[in-house]
């Protein structure tokens, strides 16, 4: 079974509206992977990298660390597939033991000692749980946003750069930097928007929630 991954995963899989049914969803991911079927384990892989790569930043991993703490997750998961049993926990165990993964790689960078065993992944507390799921939506968000920047024009691509730039530049500073008069930028930051908004990932991602809203309505 490979364990290749990527932090340029592409768009994350479209998950379930119902609870039930994804945790079903995943609970047949988990029994195909662990007999050893390559697509779903790839399908897990898809799921849940941008959930890995989102911690790793938020520890401001270099490239290459993030790279070997996401393989060393992936890894430890294939040891561990035998002990999923609830897929409810899959996300807290990812989510916890990419944080020690994170933190070992640190300490080790510093000479200090390695972290404790892993997590038991049936003991995720509930309010963690809660917790991963909110970084797994940001996730899933992130990697849509960032699919459909990098579909604009290079030109646009620095344009929304600079405009989203804390704390915000004048437009005069951006309109230099640029080499575009100050009166075309909030034209073509109108284009931009709206070819943000027609992009098939955040359509894909605007039914989604939107089915939610419903069915939760």
């Amino acid at each position: 079974m490979s364990v290749e991954t990527s932090g340029n995963s592409g768009l994350l899989a479209r998950r379930e509206t119902d609870p039930g049914r994804d945790a079903s969803v995943i609970a047949d991911l988990v029994s195909r992977a662990r007999n050893g079927e390559q697509q779903a384990w790839d399908a897990l892989v898809e799921r849940y990298a941008p959930l890995i790569w989102s911690i790793c930043r938020k520890y401001r991993l270099h490239d290459t660390d993030a790279e070997d703490a996401s393989q060393s997750v992936w890894l430890h998961l294939v040891n561990h597939l035998d002990s999923v049993r609830d897929p409810a926990a899959l996300p807290g165990w990812l989510a916890t033991t990419t944080q020690r993964e994170c933190s070992r790689i640190l300490r080790v960078a510093k000479r200090s000692q390695v972290i404790e065993d892993l997590p038991d992944i049936e003991n995720i507390p509930g309010e963690q749980a809660r917790t991963v799921e909110q970084e797994l939506l940001m996730a899933e968000r992130h990697a849509v946003l960032r699919e459909a920047f990098m579909d604009l024009p290079p030109a646009g691509q620095r344009l929304i750069a600079l405009l989203t730039i804390d704390p915000p530049l004048p437009y005069a500073e951006i309109a230099a930097r640029l080499g575009i008069r100050v009166g075309s930028i909030g034209p073509t930051r109108a284009r931009c928007l709206d070819r943000l908004r027609r992009h098939p990932a955040i359509n894909a991602l605007i039914s989604v929630d939107s089915s939610a809203a419903d069915h939760n309505s």
